[in-house]
């Protein structure tokens, strides 16, 4: 195991920036597109160690096998700020997918105590802007925060098709389609619409899901809005068993009752489920929306939820309630096939 450090100055090798971290670890490393994921064959396992600071850099991580390690999430912080209604050279706009402030593309990814944060402003002013673009398997975070508002953490892979010519711009719009496996444990997540997205079948373990109130709207806005967001948008592959699973979180927020769907598919094949999950007064009776996609393709469900937000009696009639029979099939075993993320951090 290869240990490196960032602005830890009594230790070796060190460096100032994370940037240059991970190109250290990189200089030997070409990721074979052919056959991504790669294989980790003759790969060394790293752990970068960063010490508490504000680190303002665009990151991307393309070697596997690699531990990001921070002291504590409220004081390791990394930031950016692009945004998809941002002005390019070309005349083009940025678009949703050249706005990551952290991107991953690659596997055996494993990050703890960290936070990951697009500070680019509200959706409804800047459009959106990616916290976290996680894109390989056997992805996994401990005890991170993941700071944004529209679009904050993307779970790869990106849908075969997009759905308008160019809205897949960016670095993976040509890449192959990786059916990733990630866990978040003990993390914070905060957004607004849409704010945990994409077809990564996802394990999320005692999360804190934070929907916050869009500010500077205008007040006849204000005024005549009922909804004020989404927590997922899921677009689970046809075929997959599994999506989204939340297990023993908690759904928080400060958008007013009744505001917030617990999701939405952004494709039809969409599956989302809630298990023994505490439910905010924020949280809409009806719990989902279709987004005009055709019923019986897409799943969402819950069990047990509980809360000021939790009314099983008044859900949308195309969302389910599990049996007893049926949750039992939703162990942590099933849905990541087998892969044991590493419990120390818990």
């Amino acid at each position: 195991m290869l240990h490196i450090y960032v602005n830890y100055p009594n230790m070796f090798p060190n460096y100032s920036t994370i940037t240059e971290a991970i190109a250290y670890i990189s200089q030997n490393y070409i990721l074979p597109e052919a056959t991504y994921p790669a294989p980790a064959e003759d790969i060394e396992p790293v752990t970068i160690h960063i010490a508490p600071g504000i680190y303002r850099e665009l990151l991307v991580l393309e070697r596997p096998d690699v531990t990001l390690l921070g002291e504590s999430c409220e004081n390791t912080i990394l930031i950016y700020g692009n945004y998809a209604l941002e002005n390019m050279e070309d005349g083009s706009k940025r678009g949703t997918f050249r706005t990551a402030a952290f991107r991953i593309h690659t596997h055996d990814i494993c990050a703890v105590n960290l936070t990951f944060q697009n500070d680019a402003g509200f959706g409804h002013t800047v459009g959106q802007a990616l916290a976290m673009y996680a894109d390989g398997d056997r992805i996994q975070f401990h005890n991170c925060r993941f700071l944004g508002s529209q679009d904050t953490l993307f779970t790869a892979p990106l849908p075969l098709k997009e759905a308008q010519p160019g809205g897949f711009k960016g670095p993976g719009e040509h890449k192959a389609r990786t059916m990733g496996r990630h866990y978040y444990a003990n993390c914070f997540i905060q957004g607004d619409v849409d704010f945990i997205f994409g077809g990564a079948i996802a394990y999320f373990k005692q999360c804190e899901i934070f929907s916050k109130m869009p500010e500077k709207l205008p007040p006849e806005s204000i005024a005549n809005k009922k909804i004020y967001g989404y927590v997922t948008a899921a677009s689970t592959p046809k075929g997959e068993p599994f999506g989204y699973v939340f297990y023993k979180c908690r759904l928080t927020g400060d958008c007013p009752k009744h505001s917030v769907f617990l999701g939405r598919p952004w494709r039809e094949y969409a599956k989302t489920v809630f298990i023994n999950c505490e439910m905010g007064e924020h949280i809409h009776p009806e719990g989902w929306t279709d987004w005009n996609k055709p019923h019986g393709h897409f799943y969402y469900g819950e069990y047990h939820s509980y809360g000021p937000g939790a009314a099983a009696d008044k859900r949308i009639s195309y969302s389910h309630q599990l049996s007893e029979e049926e949750v039992l099939k939703y162990t942590i075993s099933n849905i990541l096939q087998n892969w044991k993320p590493d419990i120390f951090q818990n």
